[in-house]
């Protein structure tokens, strides 16, 4: 039974994430028709998706608290209902203002998705699948890039319509948290251990800067800080990149874009098998030390056919959100998993919102190319402190295990 029942968690995990993915990716598309009904300077339409992702900074230590203390399911379903029907009202919002503030509240909704489902999968699969598991999940963030795409071009220019199918279609994910998965057996076996002992109530944030794992908690935020103001700052630009200093029109950018998306799913796949077999902190510094390296590479590349194959290479290495989904989660004990991998990744994305402000204002000094460059530094940075983290729970012991039935003594 069990062993099926990871397997419905799985496919459900994925196809929910994807519409999470969805429909944060969507307004993109829809940024310059909104810009043209509502009048916006570049810097008022991009306030659009800095709202979006300071909700979801916001969402890491609120739905995190939900779910560790209310269970995964009730917080995973509230998450949910929160940005179908904030996502749908966008359909009859009158101005920007409101727009502004719906597009905040939708995405207190939209960043609290990742770490329940990283939370649901890691306390659904063994340990020695953990990370190919997690990752598989999280690779629907780039297929659910190229489903915006695809709806952009069905509906566009009529922005207002794509939120109100965006929002109802995504009836479909909460369906699935409310009938098809089930309250995790080791979220309700700690709780009711928690409820039993004395001196354990609620669970509270102040929990993951105690000592022991304050540390933890501090490095982790600034290794998913550094990789999101990477990732976000140069992919808000990467379109304008190509077209404006690379010289490719408009439909050819959107080719290129659709080979990285393609490029990312499959070192998705490719990092979780890896996660499972050298562990999954040494896959997550080959992927922030390869997008560090090839990411100034292709800032700096202006042969186009050079171009085509090198974006998808680099995005292939640019998985370490997926990756972060099995490591951050074994790195804080069941009572504050999704609290402290909520916390931790979603204060890296709600820093980040700044970031295309930081690389535009980089972009105008010099270029985008530059930016680019200095994402890929940020990439770098961000894999020297997790250097200093410790390796997951499982990995150690999956080392330990090896090692004794080698007869040897593990070093862990």
């Amino acid at each position: 039974m069990q062993s099926s029942y990871k397997w419905v968690v799985l496919i459900s995990a994925f196809i929910i994430y994807l519409f999470d993915s969805l429909e944060i990716a969507i307004l993109s598309f829809a940024l310059p028709a909104i810009s043209g009904e509502f009048g916006l300077q570049p810097v008022q339409a991009g306030l659009l998706a800095t709202a979006t992702l300071l909700g979801m900074g916001v969402s890491g230590p609120i739905m995190g608290w939900l779910a560790d203390n209310k269970g995964r399911k009730f917080a995973l379903n509230v998450c949910l209902v929160l940005f179908i029907v904030l996502t749908v009202a966008i359909y009859f919002v009158p101005n920007f203002a409101v727009f502004l503030v719906l597009r905040f509240l939708a995405g207190v909704g939209l960043g609290g998705v990742w770490s329940i489902i990283s939370a649901i999968v890691v306390e659904t699969w063994p340990a020695h699948q953990r990370g190919k598991a997690v990752a598989f999940v999280l690779a629907s963030f780039p297929i659910g890039g190229v489903a915006a795409a695809q709806l952009a071009s069905w509906i566009m220019p009529h922005w207002r319509e794509m939120f109100l199918v965006a929002g109802l279609a995504a009836i479909l994910p909460l369906f699935l948290s409310m009938f098809v998965l089930k309250e995790s057996a080791e979220w309700r076996e700690q709780h009711i251990q928690s409820q039993q002992e004395s001196g354990k109530g609620s669970v509270s944030v102040k929990e993951i800067f105690a000592p022991g794992l304050s540390r933890v908690t501090i490095l982790a935020s600034l290794v998913a800080t550094a990789a999101f103001i990477a990732y976000y700052g140069a992919s808000t630009w990467l379109p304008s990149y190509l077209e404006a200093e690379r010289g490719l029109d408009v439909k050819t950018v959107g080719q290129f874009m659709t080979w990285l998306n393609l490029g990312m799913f499959a070192g998705y796949i490719v990092f979780g098998w890896l996660a499972d077999k050298i562990g999954k902190k040494n896959a997550l510094l080959l992927s922030m030390f390869g997008s560090g390296v090839l990411m100034p590479l292709y800032g700096v590349v202006t042969d186009q056919s050079v171009l085509l194959w090198l974006g998808p290479l680099y995005a292939f290495f640019m998985t370490f959100a997926g990756l972060f989904g099995s490591y951050l989660g074994e790195l804080f004990p069941t009572r504050v998993r999704a609290t402290g991998a909520g916390f931790t990744f979603n204060v890296g994305r709600g820093i980040s919102a700044f970031a295309p402000m930081l690389l535009g204002g980089i972009a105008v000094a010099t270029s985008l190319s530059t930016g680019l460059v200095v994402a890929g530094l940020i990439f770098l940075v961000g894999g020297v402190f997790l250097i200093f983290l410790p390796k997951a729970p499982s990995d150690c012991k999956s080392k330990t295990e090896d090692s004794t039935l080698m007869g040897v003594t593990a070093d862990a």
